[in-house]
């Protein structure tokens, strides 16, 4: 997938944009958490910091800052298989090392290294197939290419990223969010 040069860069994530993205997982997970079924059980008392225990009252949970990094409910996956992806790799994974939506070749990235995820955009480094102008896809070449998993949100009931688009940034190709792969439906969306 390409992008139209000249458009927005993905630009770095500043820690409170990336404390947000934290904050909405775990908004998320306590809904969830919350929806516990008929004859649940109530939460036991929770112990206060001398020790002893707040009578009726529950300790609320860590602030989203301190959740662990490595909680799997917490990470979100790469879409799932949907639609025209249905017979895709990658797709309902965390950090996978190869997205393929099904098609041609340029539908490819393998041996991606992400540089970021579980904020509002992850971000990677992979290889896919680079079809220049005038060129047919046969003629393609196989170079680096810049992966963004972004609109995180809720999908058939998990969090995981519900976009992906890749580029070619010494192509002069820009991360553009009008143009990419809904990968919550399956289906393709492009610039009006």
């Amino acid at each position: 997938m390409t992008a139209v040069a000249g458009s927005r860069g993905t630009g770095s994530l500043s820690r409170a944009a990336r404390l947000g993205g934290v904050a909405a997982a775990a908004a998320v997970l306590t809904a969830v958490a919350g929806c516990a079924g008929p004859g649940a059980s109530a939460p036991a008392p929770s112990a206060t910091a001398t020790g002893g225990t707040a009578s009726g009252l529950v300790t609320p949970p860590p602030a989203p800052s301190s959740l662990p990094a490595t909680s799997p409910a917490a990470v979100p996956a790469l879409g799932r298989p949907a639609g025209a992806f249905a017979r895709g790799r990658g797709f309902g994974q965390v950090r996978p090392a190869t997205v393929f939506n099904g098609g041609d070749p340029t539908g490819l990235v393998t041996h991606i290294t992400w540089q970021s995820w579980g904020g509002l955009t992850a971000v990677g480094t992979g290889t896919s197939d680079y079809v220049g102008p005038n060129q047919t896809v046969a003629e393609g070449t196989q170079e680096t290419a810049r992966i963004v998993a972004f609109d995180l949100g809720p999908c058939g009931g998990k969090l995981m990223y519900r976009a992906v688009e890749w580029f070619f940034p010494q192509h002069g190709q820009a991360f553009s969010p009008s143009q990419y792969e809904d990968i919550c439906n399956g289906s393709y969306v492009t610039a009006p």
